[in-house]
């Protein structure tokens, strides 16, 4: 359903995505994990067509997200990390926008709107400026108009950034419900019992690169550990700090 090949985008010398090739493919939650400043979030832009990539490309259900981007884009739902919301619109109306931009009106887009904001307990506030929205209200109307023309695809960067612990399970189980009908979520946190509970496979990214792939099982053996956690793979893999060298640091 989404597959990246030699996928790189620079900022003048600095390469922030170093030629990723990754398939993921239908009905799975595939998890993308990195230490900050390892390309995860350029990388979901790119998939999105926010960025446009240096070289590479991004096929989404087949559709070349740059020759093709229309296509693409109508099967793809993001939730940014940092989501921008218009603050002197409703719930309703944002949600009504969010599908006009995808072409949608009329009697199902309303149905579709109650729908998502009652899943969101968010009903009461439907008519309610979005200035008047705490942060985790603002998260859940983000991901409500990720998903209110039914992609096929969704992207989600940090997911759980400002939910309740509510919410949070709630998304769990909007993502995993999503995967058994068929949809490819990808999703990008640093929440690694997040990951190692959710995701069906996973890809570690370092300083641009994919440095292991696979799942969890496939992930222990990179880090050649057979009963590892996902915290003490990740660690692994993506060589941190020592004991010693923090000791080193912050040590008498």
């Amino acid at each position: 359903m989404i597959i990246l090949d030699s996928l790189t985008k620079r900022y003048g010398d600095f390469t922030a995505v170093a030629g990723i090739d990754l398939e993921i493919g239908e009905a799975q939650i595939f998890g993308l994990l990195g230490p900050n400043g390892a390309g995860k979030t350029t990388t979901l832009r790119m998939i999105a067509g926010i960025l446009r990539p240096d070289s590479g490309r991004v096929l989404v259900a087949g559709h070349d997200n740059v020759l093709d981007p229309i296509e693409a884009r109508k099967l793809l739902g993001f939730v940014p990390d940092r989501p921008f919301v218009y603050d002197k619109l409703t719930g309703a109306e944002l949600l009504r926008f969010s599908a006009g931009l995808y072409g949608l009106t009329g009697p199902e887009v309303e149905a579709r709107v109650d729908e998502l904001l009652e899943l969101w307990d968010l009903a009461p506030w439907k008519d309610q400026l979005v200035e008047s929205y705490s942060h985790g209200m603002r998260q859940k109307l983000i991901i409500s108009s990720a998903l209110i023309h039914r992609p096929r695809v969704l992207v989600v960067d940090e997911p759980m950034v400002g939910l309740d612990p509510r919410s949070a399970w709630l998304l769990k189980d909007v993502l995993r419900t999503f995967a058994q009908g068929g949809g490819t979520a990808l999703v990008s946190t640093h929440t690694l019992e997040l990951a190692e509970s959710l995701c069906d496979r996973l890809a570690v990214i370092d300083k641009g690169r994919v440095v292991a792939s696979g799942s969890i099982e496939d992930l222990r053996r990179e880090a050649r550990s057979e009963t590892a956690g996902l915290e003490e793979i990740f660690l692994k893999i993506t060589r941190g700090a020592t004991d010693s060298e923090i000791a080193r640091v912050v040590g008498d």
